[in-house]
């Protein structure tokens, strides 16, 4: 798979961290949240 640009830019390198990072955060976010309501309900 050839590659136009040998690195990317900086700003797309941080979006796609930040993305990436946010997405982790709303998985454990709403693990965490799952778990809570299955062991202690109401």
């Amino acid at each position: 798979m050839p590659n136009s640009e040998p690195s990317s830019p900086l700003s797309r390198r941080l979006l796609w961290f930040v993305a990436l990072w946010l997405v982790g955060v709303g998985a454990v976010t709403l693990l965490s949240l799952v778990l809570r309501l299955w062991i202690a309900p109401g």
